[in-house]
């Protein structure tokens, strides 16, 4: 197809979709072409999502009774211990997501997105609209409506835990941007529970008291996909006073609900994976025989300090404890020689973490540029901790926001 029909095709087909950013910081984003996939790689994702998810999941029991040093030392800010070791949701996740790279005939993962994970709407509902458009079956088929469930679900286990039969819940995100409240506003539609969307700014809150709209009623559950707890963290009002200290505060004392839950921050802290690494090292038996073979199969030698891949002669990736995006990430060769770097440097200030560097696989696809070829990262969603959507982010080495949504699809038999 050439770049003019590709161009017109696409621009058809996206702008007749209604509130998707189909294009992103003024360039292309969600592709206008289909990856091709089996039923078969689709059950190994799943199986393999599901095991990752287990093993993580797992750790947090452990990880809120661990000393404080012990969660300084991971580069938790001090703020937040208390808040930690909260469980105030059954499931340690409401919505995960996994990022996944395939090595050889299995998959190794990169990182969990616990806390704030993004791709969503993308691969629960685009997906399938593409899928349908260049007749093929979608993967996620069904997803849609298990995410629908489960968003339900946390909401009602929400009011469980506030002991509140009809609370007052508020979707919130950054108002500007386009991503994050397209995403958060489709969450909320498709809860199908009386709710409100409030935009981050117009949130009010009391020390103490609670979370209030901007009419001054009081929010009871606050469902705050795309912000996460580290950002929260920074924020304070014009008096200088901390006001997302405030929030934590405030769940703490079991006067708001949040959502995803404390757990998920414990999580996100990628220095997890440091953790998961040095229990499996050590053959520790809080890991079962089965789970330490999940972990030598699906996880990556993971550490605080690059000294053992320096050694060894290996290929390592540096990134933040807590980073998005690809920002603060670096590779280096197997002489220990930086040789890439993402531009951002927002996450230099917190703790880093190394991890064995693996190549992504090179895929090719059809963009406004032309046939391009980039790197694949597979985004495999945990919903309550079971396998839901899967898609593919592709561009350069570092995958960032400006990488590609690359759609998915599996071939009809017969065509």
């Amino acid at each position: 197809m050439n770049t003019s029909i590709y161009h017109e095709r696409r621009k058809c087909f996206y702008e007749a979709i209604p509130d998707f950013w189909h294009d992103l910081y003024g360039e292309e984003y969600a592709l206008y072409d289909i990856s091709l996939t089996s039923k078969k790689e689709i059950e190994d994702i799943h199986q393999a999502t599901e095991r990752i998810g287990h093993v993580f999941f797992k750790l947090c029991s452990l990880m809120r009774k661990v000393p404080e040093s012990t969660l300084l030392e991971m580069g938790f800010p001090s703020e937040t211990l208390s808040f930690l070791r909260l469980r105030t949701l059954p499931v340690e996740s409401v919505i995960s997501r996994l990022d996944l790279v395939r090595v050889g005939n299995t998959y190794k993962c990169i990182e969990i997105n616990a806390d704030t994970p993004t791709f969503i709407k993308e691969l629960f509902s685009i997906n399938s609209q593409v899928v349908e458009e260049f007749q093929m079956i979608d993967p996620n088929e069904g997803v849609e409506k298990k995410l629908g469930e489960t968003i339900r679900t946390s909401i009602l286990q929400a009011k469980q835990w506030l002991k509140k039969d009809h609370p007052h819940l508020v979707f919130t995100a950054h108002e500007d941007n386009v991503e994050d409240r397209n995403t958060v506003i489709y969450l909320k539609e498709l809860s199908s529970y009386p709710s409100d969307f409030v935009p981050l700014h117009k949130l009010q809150i009391k020390r103490g008291e609670g979370l209030f709209n901007d009419n001054g009623k009081r929010i009871d559950i606050l469902y705050r996909q795309t912000f996460p707890i580290e950002t929260l963290l920074l924020d304070a009002d014009e008096q200088g006073n901390e006001i997302g200290n405030w929030l934590l505060e405030l769940v703490q004392s079991r006067k708001l609900a949040i959502i995803n839950p404390p757990s998920a921050f414990l999580l996100q802290n990628k220095a997890i994976q440091a953790v998961i690494w040095s229990l499996h090292e050590e053959n520790h038996p809080f890991f079962t025989d089965t789970e330490h073979q999940w972990i030598d199969e699906y996880f990556l030698p993971t550490y605080l300090e690059p000294d053992v891949f320096i050694e060894k002669g290996l290929a390592f990736v540096k990134k933040p404890a807590f980073g998005r995006e690809g920002d603060t990430v670096e590779i280096y060769n197997q002489s220990g020689q930086l040789t890439l770097k993402d531009s951002q440097e927002s996450y230099s200030d917190y703790l880093q973490v190394y991890q064995e560097f693996v190549e992504m696989p090179l895929v090719s696809f059809q963009s406004e540029k032309g046939k391009q070829e980039g790197h694949q990262l597979i985004g495999s969603f945990l919903l309550n901790g079971k396998p839901g959507a899967i898609g593919y982010r592709v561009g350069n080495r570092i995958t960032n926001n400006l990488s590609y949504y690359l759609p998915i699809g599996i071939e009809k038999e017969g065509i």
